[in-house]
């Protein structure tokens, strides 16, 4: 009986260790079809300072009075702060968004601690606010934290504005 025990053990333990194996990581697939998958690097919104800003956006210092867009595609700002918890709650959003929209829609975040020069000059008194920047037209301000779907949505507008 401890014999046919022992045995039982050892079985037991080989085959949980045989199932426990990670898989080879090449997968078989039916001749002719690709197993390429989909890139997955992350894109995270890129930090503008008034000097990028002026370099990436529009510069006001030589354009005080007309918008002059320098980007090549649409554009979202986030103004936040760090101690601002609507601002935390849509943080993880619009970083998902930008991942989404990579290559077609460029995605910025401004502190308005750090930049009080940016805020002041699109009149932020409210934070989170949405700047959403066509690639020809005039920017749109969106004030207070935005649900994904409202959010997802503007910035698909912003994709099928026609000038």
């Amino acid at each position: 009986m401890k014999k046919n025990s022992l045995v039982l053990i050892v079985l037991s333990a080989f085959f949980l260790l045989i199932g426990c194996q990670p898989k080879s990581s090449e997968t078989k697939s039916a001749p002719g079809v690709s197993q390429q998958a989909k890139p997955t690097a992350k894109v995270t919104p890129m930090e503008l300072t008034a000097e990028e800003f002026k370099k990436r956006i529009a510069n006001y210092e030589t354009h005080p009075n007309e918008w002059v867009y320098l980007g090549e595609r649409p554009a979202v700002i986030d103004f936040y702060a760090t101690w601002c918890g609507p601002c935390k709650m849509t943080a993880p959003i619009f970083a998902d968004l930008a991942n989404t929209f990579a290559g077609e829609v460029d995605f910025y975040k401004v502190d308005i601690d750090q930049q009080p020069e940016l805020a002041g000059l699109f009149g932020v008194t409210s934070i989170p606010s949405l700047l959403f920047i066509p690639k020809e037209g005039k920017p749109s301000m969106s004030v207070g934290a935005m649900e994904r779907q409202q959010m997802q949505a503007a910035i698909q507008d912003l994709l099928n504005v026609t000038p």
